[in-house]
């Protein structure tokens, strides 16, 4: 298991201003960061993923889809083109970076919805867009991992199943799904079962509060949800996310209208060890 913590709650692009805040993580006892690609080129990521090597930290990736006129779903062609543009450059970011995952809810643009679930022809659209983006992907040693959201967020994806459905329908060795502990506990029915059912199609994971604060100070119970991962033989990125007001734009898509937390390092300073205790405790016995 690597354990990371996603850079959102302070930025939508890391410069060298966030160097201190990194190491901090480093210290806390973090393995890596994951770092959004919201702006920038690959020559500055490679320069980032250099800082992030000589420090001894790993990363991931995240990526969105920032409008509708980039998004995969689109009926217009020229968008689902433009749409592609935009992804291979985010997957051209993350290997200039040395990410080994790019995940992210890059199936269409946050808080926009179409008054009605997705289509059998928005899903054939996103599928040829996302197999072109998973080719691109393999060429360059990058997980391509595509993040569902609760209902209030998209409707296009909105729950394990619909996602593992829909990674079948892409068909490619470098595309696939996850699991987010706070999205699931708002649409799942029984969370652990849709982690059993879905293990084979659960390429990352973000630990994420039910108030998308500090870990442990909410009310989701992770160690059933942990103890099915290890069970199913997952070992990969254990990813902390929460989210504050740094950034107005995507506060406003998440909903965050109040501060979750004291102040920001508690996510990591109390988080990290939180997530390491329980994965431990998780071991099968």
């Amino acid at each position: 298991m690597k354990l990371g913590l996603n850079l959102l709650l302070w930025t939508g692009h890391v410069t060298e201003e966030h160097f201190p805040l990194i190491r901090r993580i480093k210290a806390a006892g973090f393995d890596g960061v994951e770092v959004p690609l919201f702006e920038g080129s690959p020559a500055h990521y490679a320069r980032l993923g250099a800082f992030l090597k000589d420090e001894g930290l790993a990363c991931s990736a995240v990526a969105i889809i920032p409008d509708e006129s980039k998004s995969p779903i689109s009926p217009v062609p020229a968008h689902r083109q433009a749409a592609i543009d935009h992804l291979r450059h985010a997957v051209d970011c993350s290997a200039a970076l040395g990410a080994d995952v790019l995940m992210g809810p890059f199936h269409s643009p946050l808080g926009v919805f179409s008054g009605q679930g997705p289509t059998e022809t928005e899903k054939q659209h996103g599928a040829a867009v996302h197999r072109a983006m998973a080719e691109h992907a393999q060429a360059a040693g990058v997980l391509c991992v595509l993040e569902w959201l609760n209902r209030f967020e998209c409707y296009f994806l909105t729950t394990m199943d619909d996602a593992a459905a829909y990674a079948r329908l892409v068909n490619h060795p470098s595309f696939t799904t996850m699991h987010d502990t706070f999205h699931a506990n708002i649409e799942e029915k029984d969370v652990v079962a849709s982690i059993r059912r879905n293990i084979a199609h659960i390429g990352h994971v973000h630990i994420s509060e039910n108030d998308r604060g500090t870990p442990g100070r909410g009310h989701i119970d992770f160690l059933p949800q942990l103890q099915a991962l290890r069970a199913g033989g997952y070992d990969g990125w254990l990813t902390i996310e929460a989210f504050g007001r740094a950034l107005p734009s995507l506060a406003a898509a998440t909903r965050v209208w109040r501060d979750f937390f004291p102040y920001a390092d508690e996510v990591y300073l109390e988080g990290g060890p939180f997530v390491r205790k329980l994965w431990a405790q998780a071991a099968p016995r």
